[in-house]
């Protein structure tokens, strides 16, 4: 049996596989922001969805950059007491199973990969847009070598903060995501109408960050995740694309067949448990 965890900055999922193929109904619940509360909770979690079967492993992501030995995270605004501390040692010590641990993000892309919308791609990059924004680069069902992780949400957009004054700076994280439309407007996602131009803005400021990432990474597929884009209301698809369409002029190939320009862009499919299915195929290796 296998363990599968995905710590959030908001909330933490916990399930177990038989085989690898899938998992049953998973636990969730509210992540402690003390670390010995919340290393506890995955634990019990996973002792209570084990039912006293042997583990043969565990693996899971977390929000954050990842320490250099993968052991837990290095830095971050919301876990602030998990920072720096062995997750992957001290978890391993409760399940007596050995414990693989992957930013939350890359897991989720890894999931997309292997069993959603970038299901049949060499190379998919995934982005992730919610409380923050994450991501990374899959490329043959790996996640992709990097010195110090994927951070998408860090590029700046807005050198000189005069498209946005009012944004905490000029980062892709806080010009669209979730947290920083509340900051801008003092109101939360869900009560920010469809109607409002302000998710066209967004949808704007997201293509150029997705320019980038297709003159970077160069992917066959681009999967947009997180409850900004698969939410209600939220970051629609074809106005990220009608954008994208434009600042692509002269990067890429001529239109596909479709009159698409550069490589398809596709919600996620898995939902709020893409990170549990990049875990499975994380232990799959």
């Amino acid at each position: 049996m296998y363990a599968l965890f995905d710590i959030g900055g908001t909330k933490t999922r916990v399930a177990v596989s038989d085989d690898l193929q899938g998992f049953g109904e998973p636990i969730k619940f509210d992540t402690p922001q003390a670390y010995g509360d919340g290393l506890a909770a995955v634990a019990d979690a996973i002792t209570k969805l084990a039912g006293g079967k042997h583990l043969d492993a565990c693996a899971g992501g977390i929000r954050g950059p990842l320490l250099p030995d993968h052991s837990g995270i290095a830095g971050d605004d919301i876990l602030i007491d998990w920072v720096g501390k062995s997750l992957a040692r001290d978890l391993e010590k409760l399940t007596n199973a050995p414990v693989q641990i992957e930013n939350d993000a890359a897991l989720a892309g890894l999931g997309e990969a292997h069993f959603g919308a970038g299901k049949g791609y060499r190379i998919v990059a995934y982005h992730t847009v919610s409380t923050g924004v994450g991501g990374a680069r899959i490329v043959d069902g790996k996640i992709d070598a990097a010195s110090s992780g994927f951070e998408p949400g860090h590029q700046t957009i807005d050198i000189d903060k005069t498209v946005c004054p009012t944004c905490e700076s000029g980062e892709l994280e806080d010009l669209i995501s979730g947290t920083a439309l509340e900051k801008r407007t003092g109101k939360k996602p869900k009560e920010t109408s469809q109607n409002d131009p302000v998710w066209d803005e967004l949808a704007h400021y997201l293509a150029h960050g997705l320019k980038n990432t297709i003159a970077y990474w160069s992917p066959d597929v681009i999967v947009l995740g997180g409850s900004m884009i698969l939410g209600d209301p939220r970051i629609k698809l074809e106005d990220v694309e009608r954008h994208l369409t434009d600042l692509l002029a002269g990067l890429v190939s001529p239109p596909s067949a479709d009159r698409r320009v550069g490589p398809p862009i596709k919600d996620a499919l898995l939902a709020d448990v893409g990170g549990l299915y990049g875990a499975m195929a994380l232990l799959k290796g």
